[in-house]
């Protein structure tokens, strides 16, 4: 694949090298003491090819003076030396400065208050010195005072309407007034007003919602000390989340003394991560004075909402310093790819109208104040460029939008970004997560491996034989031995080891799955009942049909579910304990000791339970195998089944134990509690703790649960691929699993090889594998997020073009940073307009980054959803949303853009061809209504009924998706057909008004009369030779812009002469000259349709 790219050999001059170390050695010791000084010595090296694996993988250009010996030694890939002087001014240094000195005052001007820890009294608030912000939320762009001001600013600091804004005040200049004041204010005005008027609906419904949530209160506390919350429009999670109270304020006889004691909480500085709280809490009151530590354990965040249970808090972070507001980023406003493109299209018109306007003042040979002349002229010309076309367009942007949500194909789809429908259909790269996009993100368990026997769906029945067998077994066994009234406490591990019979491993695994995990079984409460904690606690209901588990994620509830079905179910746990039932009908009891939750660093999690009918006390733990192989004791068969799991697209978890005798676990829990009460570096001290327990646990089992596909996946993926679209997949799933669901969803085809880009960790070790990669040809790659990041560093330039010639692409374990990054490189390295669609919370900085971002309410929340540009349902809607929807927007808004323009360039012709008839003078053609007029109710209906054209049948779309591939081209609008438009204008123009002046007899009204009459009919003509298939509202647009210019020529005498219009001569007059503007146009489209039609036509036909 790509042979054309080189992969330079590693640069070994020895000046080089030692040029090259001797400014790491002056790099590293300029970092100051700490972990940079220590490295010189390590890089001291004498020949870098020979020590490529020992060079550090972060190393910049700028660190080293921007050298250009070793680092980045791929041509392609070396950062370039910024330019500085007049070149570099000129080319947007300019824009830079003023940028950095406005950004400087804005910081001098609203300097951030410093974020430090606080102490919080209880019912003494006058003891807490610090002031912290009003506990509200606003998130208004504007206030009273700044509304006016600051929509002004955010429309002029466009070209297009402030150039109009100084044409405008132009006119009260007497000497360069050219006619009315309202033929340029009012269309000014008109802008203004709509947009005005959105801005303030928008900004009044952010003050609704503000409000809404700022009248919210939590004031709820449950007995049991723990309750539920929602957490989903704060990380995207919908499961359930338990959360637990203070301890030792538990115990209070009445709520009331909460107020009444000498209390406070320590709480750590404000802070963006949303899973992680350190604090304390002290009660001084006491004999002697008790510290609890605090953790996310304890927290609710402002934005969730507490699900079960009631609870009553202490207020810590306020207003702006909440979890929620700090995490929310304003996202960047997102230009279309037609707004640029139009942009463009509107500068070139700017510098066809000085040209024209100096033009004009040198036929008239600069006599007499000729800047005065060249003003006026660009004044007369100013309709060139047409301030209706950001009006048009953004309204058919909203009918777009208004359009996708009413297609009852795709239910439930939203727009909430109305400026880029047309992006989607330019799409080129296509970038997807697995996990609840393309899977349901439904977990059904489907394997259970105990290395010596595996179990699947067929098999599932001698598991609970199985499970039956044992618990009889043991329930005889105890009964039989009743007088034992002492429970053993010394732990199984001291006993000589006896190979275990498969019934007593089956056991074990289920029990182990039971009781590792954060399930928490809730039952409904009964019809007529009582519905307040106390009841629960005293007459429980266990029966199945009134149960549902909670979790905080479907894997669990997968697994505690499936123990059920084997039977060993899970029918209650609170803050300490936890019960099973078994297959006859005992209850056991298990005391929850400690509780270590899974985190995205350690890939695991654990509990430490003591089982009450013996005294047991056990350690059990599961979690990745990647994480979990360093744990458990020496095996064989570990790694090669994960991976033959994960080639079936199952999602697996390691599962283990161990068990500790009571000084063990004594010992463990007192250093436990140690470091849970450490202000600094508390998650450190913890963690280290609790590795303390993980060595040579006993490996009890493998979990495979799988995620299933989404309904029409295949198919859809199928389309888009057909369509020209690239899809990469990013996951931060195993490369296993990921490589399966790709297989099978068929993002790969069943044709194409894949390429598993090996693990690298060095430059040298990326070199070598680039170098294999680009020898396969038309292969799907397949990275891993380590390796990814190592060829990024190094070869990015390399990699990304290897990687965008590739037909499939999967990126696994990948961090949601990653995937924002490699949206990012797609465009800038492609120039390609980029997709992102997601469904959870680890989603939104990729749909954010993306041009186009697309969220799927799903089971993960609402919170991509709610991010991104278009939020569907589905997957499956994404086809119909970009192979129909996507290019009808971008037709029809390329069609009504060119002929707005086409519109202001007839009459900016029509004009320059009076100005040149009558000795160039500077006079107006038509003036006051009559321009006004020509770009509102007499053409304005006709032409925004563009926005219901089609060139091709939504199920012809659908079922060709091949016609996408033409609309990544931009042939639809380019300079090419700017250019036939501009000849187009200048033809009509011409023909207009020379066949005007040669038709006129007498007076000069007749000719403004012919000219302008003609001009409106050569318009409806234009727009009925443009449609491509007729709607009913367009012929009734056509009918009542005719019909508005009809009934108004009996109130425009000074314009017109009465008499003269409703003569046969007018008429004919009128009618040849359209004839002749319209007939070869419409000559020439015929013969074009028959010679080189277009490529949907012979689908339509």
């Amino acid at each position: 694949m790509a042979d054309q790219i080189p992969l330079y050999p590693v640069r070994s001059a020895a000046a080089a090298a030692a040029a090259a170390n001797r400014k790491r050695a002056a790099y590293y010791s300029a970092a100051g003491p700490g972990p940079g000084a220590e490295r010189p010595s390590r890089y001291q090296l004498e020949d870098e090819s020979a020590h490529l694996d020992e060079m550090p993988l972060m190393m910049s250009e700028e660190g080293f003076e921007n050298d250009e010996s070793d680092y980045h030694t791929l041509p392609r890939a070396r950062v370039t030396q910024r330019k500085r002087g007049l070149e570099w001014f000129v080319c947007g240094g300019w824009k830079f400065l003023c940028t950095s000195c406005c950004d400087w005052l804005i910081n001098i001007c609203q300097r951030k208050r410093e974020l430090k820890a606080r102490t919080v009294w209880l019912g003494y608030p006058e003891k807490c010195e610090e002031k912290h912000p009003r506990n509200s939320i606003k998130n208004q762009k504007y206030s009273v005072f700044t509304f006016i001001p600051g929509v002004l600013h955010e429309q002029f600091k466009f070209f297009l309407n402030l150039y109009f804004l100084v044409v405008s005040c132009s006119q009260f200049v007497p000497a360069l007034k050219i006619g009315y004041l309202y033929t340029y204010w009012a269309p000014l005005g008109f802008v203004l007003a709509v947009t005005i008027t959105r801005e303030a609906i928008d900004e009044f419904r952010r003050f609704q919602r503000d409000k809404e949530v700022n009248s919210q209160l939590y004031s709820k506390l449950t007995i049991r000390g723990s309750c539920f919350i929602r957490t989903d429009q704060l990380d995207g999670e919908t499961d359930w989340k338990l959360k637990v109270a203070v301890s030792c304020t538990q115990r209070l006889p009445a709520l009331g003394d909460l107020f009444s004691i000498n209390a406070y909480v320590y709480a750590q500085k404000p802070q963006l991560d949303i899973h992680s709280f350190e604090g304390t809490f002290t009660r001084e009151d006491s004999d002697p004075p008790i510290h609890e530590s605090l953790s996310i354990e304890n927290t609710l965040w402002a934005g969730t909402v507490v699900a079960s249970g009631t609870v009553i808090g202490v207020v810590i972070y306020t207003g702006k310093e909440t979890r929620s507001v700090m995490n929310t980023s304003n996202p960047k406003s997102k230009a279309g790819l037609l707004d640029l493109e139009l942009n463009q299209l509107t500068k070139a018109l700017f510098l066809a109208l000085v040209a024209l306007s100096v033009v004009m003042v040198t036929l008239q040979g600069f006599v007499g104040p000729w800047y005065r002349n060249l003003l006026r002229f660009l004044l007369l010309f100013s309709y060139i460029i047409p301030i209706s076309l950001r009006v048009n367009l953004d309204m058919g942007k909203a009918a777009y939008g208004w359009m996708i949500m009413r297609d009852e194909s795709i239910p439930g789809t939203v727009v909430r970004t109305s400026t880029i429908p047309e992006e989607l259909g330019r799409l080129v790269y296509l970038l997807t997560d697995k996990t609840g996009t393309l899977t349901q993100n439904e977990m059904v368990f489907k394997r259970l491996h105990l290395g010596t026997v595996s179990y699947g769906p067929d098999t599932m029945d001698e598991i609970q034989n199985h499970v039956v067998d044992s618990y009889s077994q043991t329930h005889s066994q105890a009964g039989g031995n009743t007088t034992s009234s002492t429970p053993p406490r010394k732990a199984q591990s001291s006993a000589p080891k006896v190979r275990k019979s498969v019934s007593s491993r089956v056991h074990e695994a289920v029990k182990a799955v039971a009781l590792c995990h954060n399930v928490t079984p809730v039952y409904e409460s009964r019809a007529g009942a009582a519905t307040d904690a106390e009841f629960a606690e005293v007459d429980q209901d266990f029966s199945d049909e009134n149960r549902t588990y909670q979790a905080s994620s479907p894997d669990e509830v997968a697994l505690v579910q499936w123990t059920e079905s084997v039977g060993l179910t899970l029918v209650n746990r609170d803050l300490t304990s936890m019960q099973l039932r078994t297959p006859s009908g005992q209850v056991l009891t298990y005391c929850l000791l400690q509780t270590f939750p899974f985190t995205s660093e350690s890939k695991r999690m654990g509990v430490i339970v003591r089982d009450e009918s013996t005294a047991e006390i056990t350690f059990y733990m599961k979690g990745a195998d990647t994480a979990m192989s360093t744990i458990v004791q020496y095996n064989d068969w570990l790694e090669e089944e994960c991976g033959n799991m994960a080639r079936e697209g199952l999602r697996t978890l390691v599962v283990a134990k161990k068990a500790l005798t009571e000084e063990q676990y004594q010992d463990f829990e007192s250093r436990y509690n140690q470091a849970r009460l450490s202000l600094h570096d508390r998650a450190l001290k913890v963690a280290a703790v609790v590795e303390s327990l993980e060595r040579e646990m006993e490996l009890l089992c493998l979990t495979g649960v799988e995620d299933q596909l989404q309904a029409g996946v295949r198919p859809t993926l199928e389309m888009l691929r057909n369509a020209g679209i690239k899809i990469w997949m990013l996951t931060g799933d195993k490369l296993e699993t990921a490589t399966c669901i790709a297989k099978s969803s068929h993002l790969v085809s069943r044709t194409q090889d894949t390429h598993i880009f090996r693990p690298v960790t060095s430059r040298g070790e990326a070199h070598l594998e680039l170098n294999a990669f680009r020898r396969k040809h038309d292969c799907a790659l397949v990275i891993s997020g380590d390796s990814l990041e190592v060829c990024l560093k190094y070869y990015e330039h390399e990699f990304m073009e290897l990687a965008c010639q590739c037909p499939a692409v999967v990126c696994c374990r990948c961090s949601p940073t990653q995937k924002a990054r490699i949206v990012s490189l797609l465009r800038q390295h492609t120039g390609r307009r980029t997709c992102a669609i997601g469904d959870g919370g680890n989603d939104v900085s990729m749909i954010q980054a993306a041009d186009c971002g697309i969220g799927i309410e799903g089971k993960e929340g609402r919170q991509a959803s709610l991010a991104a540009d278009f939020s569907i349902t589905q997957f499956r809607h994404v086809g119909r949303l970009l192979v129909v929807h996507g290019r009808s927007s971008y037709k029809r808004s390329a069609a009504l853009g060119q002929f707005v323009m086409h519109r202001g360039l007839i009459i900016s012709t029509m004009q320059a061809v009076f100005s040149s008839v009558f000795y160039f003078a500077s006079v107006p053609l038509y003036q006051g209504f009559l321009m006004v007029g020509y770009a509102t109710v007499y053409t304005m209906f006709p032409v925004f009924s563009l926005v219901l054209d089609e060139d091709v049948r939504p199920d012809t779309a659908m079922l060709y998706p091949e016609l996408y591939k033409d609309l990544t081209k931009g042939r639809s609008l380019s300079f090419k057909t700017f250019l036939v438009w501009v000849l187009i204008s200048v033809y009509q123009g011409g023909i207009l008004m020379y066949g005007a002046l040669v038709l006129f007899e007498s007076e000069f009204v007749h000719v403004v009369a012919i000219s302008f009459t003609a001009l409106i009919l050569t318009e409806l003509l234009m727009v009925a030779l443009t449609v491509r298939t007729w709607h009913w509202l367009m012929v009734v647009a056509q009918f009542l812009s005719l019909g508005c210019y009809v009934a108004s020529l009996a109130f425009l005498n000074e314009y017109f002469d009465v008499a003269f219009i409703t003569t046969v001569t007018f008429v004919w007059k009128v009618s040849a000259i359209t004839v002749v503007s319209c007939l070869p146009l419409y000559t020439l489209k015929f013969l074009r349709r028959k010679l080189s039609p277009p490529s949907y036509s012979k689908l339509t036909s």
